[in-house]
């Protein structure tokens, strides 16, 4: 499989969340060409916020494999990772980090902040981004969209 393979199914993810009224972000974490984990955002649903798409599938990944440190795995995710997700993945020791569109108001992977490259920090991962951008924005603009059609419509 391919990274887009791959960003399509965490695209596929990101729609799970959407249906159930949760910002549409899905992640999975990846070992020798496999999925071994997939998660997608559920802080409301879970009245958790640390359950966003990356902080999931690293869950899902580590129960699978029965280990917290995931050195060879690679994450895919639809939107650029945010500070903590991005800690939890550098304790996770993952290997490559690739996400689908920029977040201007949260992502730490050059948009606001870049911890992918501060020299200072004991674990680093390589960053990809763009992957299926399009897509990814798209599918987060037209939930944006939606919500503030249905907040308009309350009055």
């Amino acid at each position: 499989m391919q990274d887009a393979d791959f960003m399509t199914h965490a695209i596929g993810l990101a729609q799970r969340a959407a249906e159930h009224g949760e910002v549409p972000v899905g992640a999975v974490v990846v070992l020798d060409g496999q999925i071994v984990g997939e998660g997608f955002n559920q802080p409301i649903g879970r009245s958790d916020p640390t359950a966003h798409a990356e902080i999931m599938a690293l869950r899902d990944a580590a129960s699978r494999l029965d280990n917290y440190r995931l050195p060879e795995c690679e994450l895919f995710v639809t939107l650029e990772p945010c500070m903590m997700c991005t800690g939890a993945m550098f304790h996770a020791r993952i290997k490559r980090v690739v996400y689908g569109a920029r977040d201007p108001k949260t992502g730490v992977a050059g948009s606001v902040l870049d911890l992918y490259d501060v020299p200072l920090l004991n674990h680093h991962a390589t960053i990809e981004g763009g992957v299926l951008g399009d897509a990814c924005g798209r599918l987060l603009s037209a939930f944006f969209a939606r919500r503030r059609a249905a907040a308009k419509a309350k009055g």
